[in-house]
């Protein structure tokens, strides 16, 4: 397994023609005849949409894998367990990360077989001084200081930590979350008795009652959960989502590390992992918990990062992507996820807008049906599905209908980001999220 190279060049004109092509896609049917525009799209709804009903009922099949074969699964003996080093990058965590340090002393994982790991990347609040006091009271806790301006942002920080330990696994958090107890003795055992070179865990969200937008965030994680066990069910792609994470060391070494020229580390190493061959896996139970975020300037900063990181990787690895490393049932997954994700918003604006100059009808509005309530049912599975920590809100119908009516905010973000992307150089930096602290786990 070689390390990945990185393709991270002429973002921009990728970017452009990208733009381009979905602005040709969403203003040609207009200049077509009225009888003939609507069967390309009712097409695409045909294949994106049975393959994405096909992902969320596939799901069924993965929950009951793991039921039928829990006795593989079985908790490891603690003298057999391997060695774990925990990271975390942190800037200015003061809320939290005294926290974070009291739920990771208490797993019941052997003291001797973990270690902490967290990287201070130039915080400017207290979180230096605590960090301080921390490791006097905990031996196996370690600190790596980094100047504000060492550039590479999270992935740098991480890297920086990948020179220190030695440990068999990598557990990879964000200074926000809360485990169970029992959590890595767990997902240890699950990526062991699996053959798993990666695990997400499911994130979820601890602060869900704390208004509309955080209740509507815990909805969509457990519909990402939902979405990413279907996609894995079907020989698909799953996608690793920064917090809750668990790498075994060889490959991540093998993969060539942290990209340090990405904004979202997790999503970058997810297609590393899929063309080096690595195989990852999810985990419903137990789940990393984790806070939403609380206003909307705040999911505007966060949904901007996701989506520029998001889109990023495809224009670098789209080559290796379309190649034989990746399986048929893997390339078409990658497409259509593309295709839903980041080339209807562009399109479908690109459709409301031409329909508003030619006076035509939009064209595109089959296939956002479909997306929706796509989402609607794995929203609907998700929440309904018994889980461990936080309790899922319940989707009722008008719940249902106004989480399916927030989804609409990617309609926005991706094409002012991909926008951005074609006119405006990146310049790297940690656009982290700001955490409060305010929430504690519930086992």
């Amino acid at each position: 397994m070689a390390a990945v190279a990185v393709t991270g060049q002429y973002r921009r004109g990728k970017t452009a023609l990208f733009l381009i092509a979905c602005c040709c896609a969403g203003a040609a049917p207009h200049w077509m005849e009225s009888e003939s525009s609507l069967w390309p799209v009712l097409i695409l709804v045909f294949l994106l949409g049975s393959h994405g009903l096909r992902t969320v009922f596939l799901r069924d099949r993965e929950q009951s894998l793991v039921k039928s074969n829990s006795s593989s699964f079985q908790l490891i003996d603690e003298k057999s367990l391997p060695n774990v080093d925990v990271l975390i990058a942190a800037r200015d965590e003061e809320a939290v990360i005294e926290r974070l340090v009291a739920h990771i002393a208490s797993l019941s994982y052997p003291k001797e077989k973990i270690s902490t790991w967290i990287i201070d990347d130039g915080s400017q609040d207290r979180t230096p001084l605590i960090l301080e006091k921390l490791c006097l009271q905990h031996k196996n806790l370690h600190v790596i200081r980094r100047s504000s301006s060492a550039g590479g942002g999270k992935s740098g920080a991480l890297n920086k930590a990948l020179t220190k330990v030695h440990g068999d696994w990598l557990l990879i958090l964000d200074a926000d979350a809360q485990l169970q107890q029992d959590s890595l003795h767990r997902l240890v055992s699950y990526a062991r008795a699996g053959g798993w070179s990666a695990v997400q865990l499911r994130k979820a969200v601890i602060n869900a009652s704390e208004n509309h937008l955080t209740s509507f965030q815990a909805m969509e994680m457990a519909m990402d959960a939902v979405i990413q066990q279907g996609r894995l069910a079907g020989r698909g792609v799953v996608e690793l989502r920064g917090n809750g994470q668990l790498l075994f060391r060889p490959v991540i070494d093998q993969c060539g590390g942290f990209n340090e020229d990405t904004v979202t580390d997790d999503l970058d190493l997810s297609f590393r992992l899929l063309i080096s061959g690595a195989l990852v896996g999810i985990l419903w139970d137990p789940p990393v918990q984790e806070e939403g975020v609380g206003t909307i300037p705040g999911l505007w900063r966060q949904r901007q990062r996701w989506a520029e990181g998001g889109l990023q990787r495809f224009l670098d690895y789209w080559p290796l992507l379309m190649s034989n490393r990746l399986t048929f049932l893997q390339r078409w997954d990658l497409m259509c996820f593309f295709l839903l994700q980041y080339s209807l918003p562009i399109v479908s604006l690109f459709d409301l807008i031409t329909s508003v100059v030619t006076r035509t009808m939009p064209v595109y509005w089959p296939l956002s049906i479909a997306a929706f309530s796509i989402s609607g049912l794995a929203y609907w599975r998700g929440c309904r599905t018994i889980s461990e920590g936080p309790e899922l809100p319940s989707p009722d119908p008008f719940r249902l209908l106004m989480a399916i009516i927030y989804l609409g905010h990617w309609f926005v973000v991706i094409p002012w980001v991909t926008v951005r992307m074609a006119v405006f150089p990146k310049k790297l930096v940690w656009a982290k999220t700001n955490h409060h602290g305010q929430q504690t786990v519930q086992v």
